[in-house]
This record gives C-alpha cells, structure tokens and sequence, in this order.
C-alpha cells in the first residue's frame, strides 16, 4: 500500500474522513426523474450539480465526489454519448474544483467511477481486456482533468473490478478506493463474502476498501467488521444507502432518518471505518448529521449490538437480514394491501411486469405469486418474485404449497427462495392435480401446511434444517397462513387455525369474503375459545365478473359463500357486472377496516385494473 497526496496525512489523523452523501438521489429531486443521463448534466446544466456539491461541503463533507458515476464509455453509449466520454468528465471536475475553490474549505475531490454497466467473461461477452481499456479512458480523462483520488464504487463482481484498479495504476499515480456493494444477505452478486471482497481487493493493490450502497447502516456496519477481521491493516471506507428503498407513488424512497444516520456515524467510527459518507437515499442533511457526531466524544451509547466471534467466522448478534416491510407495516399497524398475481403460462413475462406496474402505481403495497394455481402449469413463482421485486421495486409474497413436494423439495425450494431475496411466505395446502392440466402426476406431500409453518419458523429461522443440520446461517422468513372463515366444519378450521398460530404463523390470509358478519362471528368465537388473536387477518377480496362467475365461486370453489342478496346485486348489473363488483369489494373491505389489518385482492381473469380501482378507493 502506498498512499500519497493529502489523503495519505488525513488518515494518519486518526480520526474518520466525512465524504458526502449520494449525487443522484439529488441530482433526481432537482433534474428530474425523466433526465435519461444524469453525467450528461456536466454540460448541460452544470449550476444544479455545482449547487448539490456546494450543499455537501458545507453540510461538513471533507470528500467530495465528481459526478462521473456513468461516464463511461459502455453507459455512456445508451444515450450515444460515448463520443463525449471525455468531454463530461472534464466538465465534471472544472465544477467540482470551481465549488472548492468557491467555499474556501479544505476539500479532497475524487473521480466516481461506478461500474461499467455490462457483464465482463465469464458472465458476460466483455473481455476483461475491454473493460480494462473502458477504464483506462475514463480514469485517464478524471486524471488529467486534476482530481485527487479515485473512487471506484457500488462495484458486485471481482473480476470488472480487477480490471478498473489495474487500469487505476496504469494511468495514473493517484490514490485508489474500492467499495463494492451486497446484496441482502450479506454477499455480493455473484456470492463473495465480505472477507473475500476485502482480501480480493487488498490484493488486487486498493489502498482503501469498503462498501457502499447496499440496503442501508446495520448491514454495511456487518460487513465492514467482517472485512476489518480478514484484513486488519486496510483502511477501511463506507457510504451507506439512506435503509433499503420503498417505492411510494412511484418514486424511490429511502426510510432512514438524520438522526439514525448520526448515530451509525459513530459505530461507523467504532468500527474502524476511515472514510465514512452517505449513498442513495442521503442528502446535506444526512452528513450535516453525521458531521455533528463525530464532532463528539467516543461513547458506547446507541451502538448495534457487538459482534461475536464463533468458530472462526464473523457473525452478527442480530439477524443478517433486516425484517420484511411486509412484516414492518404489519407491525407498525398499517393496513396493508396485497395482490395476487398468476406467473405466466410461457417463459414471456411482458405481461406480468406490466401488470405488476399498474398494480404499484396503483398504491398496491406487495404482490403475492400464486403457485401453480388449479393446479395448471405455469412459470415458477420464484422466478416471477424475483422478477417484479428486481423490475418494479415491490416486494412479493410467495405461494408456497405442501402438495407435490417431499422434505427434501421443500427445503431446497425455500433455500432457493431465500436466495433470491423473497422472505415473505404463503403457505398452503395447495390445489389436487386432478383438476389441473396433469391429472396423473403426483401428489404426495411430506408435511400438512402446519409442520410447514413450524418447519420454517423454528427450524430455517434458527439456522437448521428439519434433521438439525447447520443451513449456514438463520432465514428471515415471514410466514403467512391461510384461513376459511367460511368453513363448513367451523369448529375444526378454529383448531387447525390454532395450530398455525401455535406453530409460528405471522399473518393470515382468507378466501373471497362478501358477508362481513362471517369475518365478525368466526373472530369472535376465536377470541371466546383462544382468547385475543394477535396475528394480522389480511381479507380476501375478489370483484365479482357476472352471473357465471359468481355461481362458479359460490358452488364450486370451497370456502367461498355469495349471500344471495350480493348475487341478486351482480344479476340485476347485467353487463355492468364487473362495476357492480368492485363496488361490492369496496364496500365490504371498508366495513372491515377496523376488524382486520389488510386486504388479499384476487383480480379475476387477469383484470388487474379492477383491482386498481379498489386499491385507489381503499388510499382515498
């Protein structure tokens, strides 16, 4: 390692370095969400990024980052903006120096440089030695133009990142920090562990490692400890997100407060982190925060919990997984709106995004993925999760039913399901393949929905399979249940019910509901056998389409019953039946608003815009 220039003395001050906080979060309030390049705004409006850097500097930021994060070569192609590669990053760093030069303050000015945007072999079709020229360029030009340091960042995979810090090396003689991102549990895209990032980027010649981006302050916190551990002699850098993004009336919104990041700042700085800022979500606010505690004296107060050390490894007290929003909203009281959605009978997805879309627009909070409904073949639901969860930013719940799977299929199906980031889980019985597509296939079953239920919550939860075996670590699953409240045998669905709580059940979900007084008595016979139930009834809510529909659902589908008076309603609406039936929708969930905590919304047919209609009728 051989740190040279000011930042070598500054971190020989012992104290943290503050850098500043995320330049697209704000450059986004201030452009627009419709500005295709936000680089692009070196040249075009070049007062907005001065403004936001000035913000920073004198909100305390001792490092500030020039507005290069895309300026390369391969992003810079989508807007066909390659041929001025050079241009934006000279433009990028002329107003950056002039802000510094502007506020008097003894600023270090690093080049961004995010990650090339394209998979690099053997993931990909760029060579490394493509990727190693596309940095060459945009480094060389941040060099020439007179930054200080550069800052490779928000970087998930090991071997682009090779190639940018041997590109770093080769064009100039400039301090080099690397920080890559993770992924929610705690490793990068392609599975590194944090200790091997560290150990990697030590080697691959970085003079300061770290993270940033990621979800939020607790998990950075984890991994910097952990690369702390496998390379003690490093320093150690971290610009965390501002809490892992929501959408809200279509914008990105990030939960974290000033406050919240003022106290991480400190176990930041207990931590051993050298250079510590803000990432998405964070604005002057945020490092005017962070500034003022580190201004203070080293306390233990307000710190996460410590870390301990067993069998060699790293691990957190706390769970490495922050919890569901699903499970924080249900917490925090809210009434929440889910949506079922079918996975597509092809490999096609267009349409499921796209609907998925129109439901978050809506102000749906989460999709739920059926699996396999009526027992017809379709896409698996994991991938569709992991498709609207990655594409439209909502987080899902997934079907998970017992039928059709042994021990050894449940299990690795929820492994797969945690790897792919989806936590919440619906577990059901699921629907016999005799009345789907393949009559004859099997359909055995290991555990009822119960055992499931017990199986994730106080096995997988705990970090053990069913035999006691170590998974590597606990899942954070979040387990809902299903529930007839119009069981034709009422005093047996309460006792199974009791035993879904019993077994670890967070919430329930129910068939179609169109009697509310079935809602009232069977909760209130629970509360005389059980006492109070404390978990969250979510309500099923299905528009009813016309007079065929409703006679299906009443004589056909268990658990659903269609007083006749609904029926006589959908009758007399004629070919405004659809209407008639969201109306009936809405007027049944309103009357439950206080009785239960949400609603289960089953669009027929694939008419997703009558479920929007209730979900806007449901926020206003």
């Amino acid at each position: 390692m051989a740190i040279n220039g000011r930042l070598k003395s500054w971190l020989a001050r012992g104290t943290p370095i503050l850098a500043d906080g995320a330049m697209g979060t704000m450059l986004y309030s201030r452009a627009g969400r419709y500005v295709p390049c936000f680089d692009e705004l070196n040249l075009t409006q070049p007062g907005i990024v001065a403004e936001i850097h000035r913000e920073y500097i004198e909100a305390g930021a001792e490092i500030i980052e020039t507005n290069t994060f895309g300026a390369n070569r391969y992003k810079l192609a989508v807007q066909n903006l390659e041929d001025e590669m050079a241009e934006i990053n000279d433009a990028a760093v002329a107003i950056a120096r002039g802000v510094i030069k502007e506020t008097g303050r003894d600023v270090l000015l690093a080049g961004s440089v995010g990650p090339l945007g394209v998979r690099l072999m053997p993931f990909g079709r760029v060579t490394p030695k493509q990727a190693y020229s596309a940095y060459c360029e945009q480094i060389a030009a941040l060099n020439d133009a007179g930054v200080e340091l550069i800052w490779i960042e928000t970087q998930n995979d090991l071997f682009e990142v090779r190639e940018s810090v041997r590109a770093a090396r080769a064009v100039s003689q400039l301090p080099v920090i690397v920080t890559m991102t993770f992924t929610r549990d705690d490793r990068t895209l392609l599975g590194d562990s944090p200790a091997q990032v560290a150990l990697d980027l030590a080697k691959a010649g970085a003079d300061v490692i770290g993270a940033n981006c990621s979800a939020g302050p607790a998990q950075l916190l984890r991994v910097i400890r952990q690369m702390r551990e496998a390379v003690p002699d490093r320093p150690l850098a971290v610009k965390p997100n501002g809490g892992w993004p929501e959408q809200v009336g279509g914008r990105i919104m990030y939960p974290a407060t000033t406050e919240y990041f003022g106290e991480y700042a400190l176990a930041f700085r207990e931590a051993g982190a050298a250079i510590i800022g803000g990432c998405c979500g964070t604005t002057p606010d945020h490092i005017a925060a962070m500034r003022q505690a580190l201004e203070k004296p080293l306390s233990d107060q307000g710190l996460p919990p410590p870390m301990v050390i067993a069998e060699g490894r790293v691990e957190a007290v706390a769970s490495i997984d922050q919890p569901t929003q699903l499970s924080r909203r249900l917490a925090e009281g809210k009434f929440v709106i889910t949506v079922e959605m079918d996975p597509p009978r092809g490999f096609s997805t267009h349409k499921l995004i796209a609907g998925a879309l129109l439901l978050a627009e809506s102000g749906a909070d989460f999709i739920d993925v059926a699996d396999s409904p009526m027992a017809r073949m379709r896409m698996s639901p994991w991938a569709a999760c992991q498709l609207i969860q990655e594409r439209v930013g909502i987080e899902t719940v997934l079907h998970f039913p017992t039928r059709g799977r042994n021990l050894l299929r449940i299990q690795g199906d929820l492994l797969a399901a945690h790897a792919l980031g989806v936590r919440n889980i619906f577990v059901v019985m699921g629907d016999p393949t005799a009345i789907g597509d393949y009559p004859d296939a099997l359909d055995d079953y290991d555990v009822v929905p119960s055992g499931l239920i017990k199986l994730i919550e106080q096995r997988f939860n705990a970090g053990v399979d069913y035999a006691g075996a170590d998974i590597g670590g606990t899942t954070s699953f979040f387990v809902g249940a299903a529930l007839n409240l119009n069981a034709i045998n009422r005093g047996r669905e309460l006792r199974v019910m009791r035993k879904k709580v019993e077994a670890g059940a967070d919430f329930f979900l129910t068939q179609p509901i169109y009697n509310r007084e079935v809602v009232k008595s069977f909760l209130s016979e629970y509360r005389n056998r059980y006492g109070l139930l404390e978990i969250p009834v979510l309500i099923g809510a299905m528009p009813l389409y016309g007079r065929r529909h409703v006679a299906y659902l009443h004589n056909e589908v268990p658990g659903v019953r269609i007083p006749t008076s609904i029926q006589k309603r959908i009758a007399d609406a004629g070919s405004n039946a659809p209407a008639e039936g969201v109306k009936i929708a809405i007027e049944v969930l309103k009357s439950l608003r206080s009785e239960v905590q949400g609603a289960y919304i089953m669009p027929p047919f694939g008419r997703y815009d009558l479920a929007a209609e209730i979900i806007e009728a449901m926020r206003n």
